[in-house]
């Protein structure tokens, strides 16, 4: 059985993941498994997706960058797929399709794994010194930290009586943001 996994980050990218799955079908996916989640987040239907596979069967995902956070993880994925039975195959690299199931595929894998890796690390390196220049010239002060945007409205909802885990929800906090707005003193006026 062929089995698909899309992935993006945001729920802005919803294009891209209607690209994936379209693509997964078109390479005759049984069932895909989509969702839209950071991949430093937990990524359930990934999971879903690594539990569901059986021997025999063929994970495939456009890009190993849908698939993995990491060259480590990556790896880490198509060994617990080899070890059930399944191959993966990644459709999109310059036109040719890579699948573990072969000596190449893995190699070719491996190393597009690394190179996108060492691609990341370049490009955090150059936003690092970027934003210590711009800090340095006084044009940088980062994102305002979005509980404490929402510290009043943190406590209107605590003195109405709204347990401290429901306010997180619907303020789409942190729980322990929501702890640590409580426990400051708000400003006198």
């Amino acid at each position: 059985m062929l089995v698909g996994y899309a992935r993006t980050s945001t729920v802005e990218q919803e294009a891209g993941l209607a690209a994936q799955e379209r693509d997964l079908n078109a390479a005759g996916c049984q069932k895909v498994f989509a969702e839209r989640v950071s991949s430093a987040a937990r990524r359930d239907k990934l999971q879903a997706a690594l539990d569901y596979v059986r021997d025999g069967d063929t994970l495939l995902v456009t890009k190993p960058d849908r698939l993995a956070r990491s060259t480590a993880d990556l790896l880490a994925i198509v060994e617990r797929l080899e070890s059930k039975g399944v191959g993966l195959v990644v459709l999109s690299m310059g036109g040719q399709r890579i699948d573990t199931r072969t000596a190449t595929g893995k190699l070719m894998l491996t190393m597009l794994g690394a190179i996108a890796a060492f691609e990341r690390d370049l490009m955090l390196e150059r936003q690092r010194e970027g934003i210590a220049k711009a800090k340095g010239e006084g044009k940088y002060r980062g994102r305002a930290p979005t509980a404490r945007r929402l510290a009043d409205q943190v406590r209107e909802l605590k003195a109405k009586g709204i347990p401290p885990t429901q306010i997180a929800q619907q303020l789409k906090i942190g729980r322990a943001s929501v702890y640590r707005v409580l426990a400051d003193k708000p400003a006198a006026v």
